[in-house]
């Protein structure tokens, strides 16, 4: 597949006083393939609802000591997201899949680390619902599971 654009919000710098404004975000283009390597693991995404949560103004400062890593100024901002599988070297994925997980504030996200992803089987809801209330906590349990197995 060829390269397309890919709008992406950029956090400019760490947002150090108060509120972030506008003037700390970029709208910028970059190019994506929309195919992965020959034996790559990762999934290639559209995005098509993104959430925006309180504790991504914790992301936009540097906080030393915080429970979540920071965002890095000059990069997309993450969060969790709803998108569509466009292309996946991962066994578990497969194009036109439905999926919920860490995504890019973009328009087509590259998932690295696909274990990341929850693939949607229940499209009974709005699927906007699974940046909230039905994405929020199958991640935590899920995790809690793991570690006591």
């Amino acid at each position: 597949m060829a390269e397309v654009s890919n709008r992406q919000v950029i956090l400019r710098d760490y947002v150090m006083n108060g509120l972030p404004k506008e003037s700390d975000f970029e709208l910028r283009s970059s190019k994506i393939r929309l195919s992965v390597a020959q034996g790559s693991k990762t999934v290639v995404v559209k995005n098509l609802y993104l959430s925006c949560d309180p504790y991504m103004r914790i992301r936009m400062r540097n906080s030393i000591g915080s429970y979540i890593a920071p965002f890095t100024p000059g990069s997309p901002i993450t969060g969790r997201g709803v998108a569509k599988v466009i292309d996946s070297g991962h066994p578990n994925y497969k194009k036109g899949d439905l999926v919920w997980g860490m995504t890019g504030w973009e328009d087509y996200s590259l998932i690295t680390e696909p274990e990341t992803l929850f693939k949607i089987e229940d499209t009974d809801v709005p699927l906007s619902y699974y940046t909230g209330i039905l994405g929020k906590f199958i991640p935590f349990v899920s995790s809690k599971l793991l570690q006591v197995q």
